[in-house]
């Protein structure tokens, strides 16, 4: 691949490989991961000036006033309570499945953890209300 950046035809070649978002060294039957950043405007126009006011206004000029209104009768229903909530509990108990669990140990390892630090805490905490207290009790007798 790399001799065939080398030649004069490629260049050309390249510009349509930019232009269409296909990377130059990506094989043509591959697909290409998303890179994070957003795609450029897709109704860009391609003169300046008048032509691409006379683009924007023509786009503009498609949607009539009669296609804003909706009507009562467009609106979506409001499905029944129970429906929602029958679908409120399906999606629960679907995204619980994709929930990676913990094994025993690393649940009592983590439980362990967490009573290490609340009991400090709860130290901690009394330990500084004592001092207070006895501050108090010195400075107001």
């Amino acid at each position: 691949m790399s001799e065939d950046r080398g030649k004069a035809g490629d260049a050309v070649g390249s510009s349509d490989h930019e232009a269409t978002g296909v990377d130059a060294n990506s094989h043509p039957n591959e697909t290409s991961r998303p890179s994070g950043k957003r795609p450029g405007r897709r109704n860009r126009a391609v003169g300046a000036g008048a032509d691409s006011a006379a683009v924007t206004a023509g786009s503009a000029a498609v949607v009539t006033p009669a296609a804003k209104k909706k009507s009562k009768t467009d609106a979506p229903r409001k499905e029944n309570l129970f429906k929602r909530l029958r679908k409120f509990l399906r999606e629960v108990m679907s995204e619980l499945r994709k929930v990676i669990w913990p094994n025993r140990k690393q649940m009592i390892t983590y439980t362990t953890i967490v009573l290490v630090f609340v009991s400090f805490m709860v130290a901690y905490i009394s330990g500084l209300d004592l001092a207070f207290i006895q501050g108090v009790r010195w400075l107001f007798g």
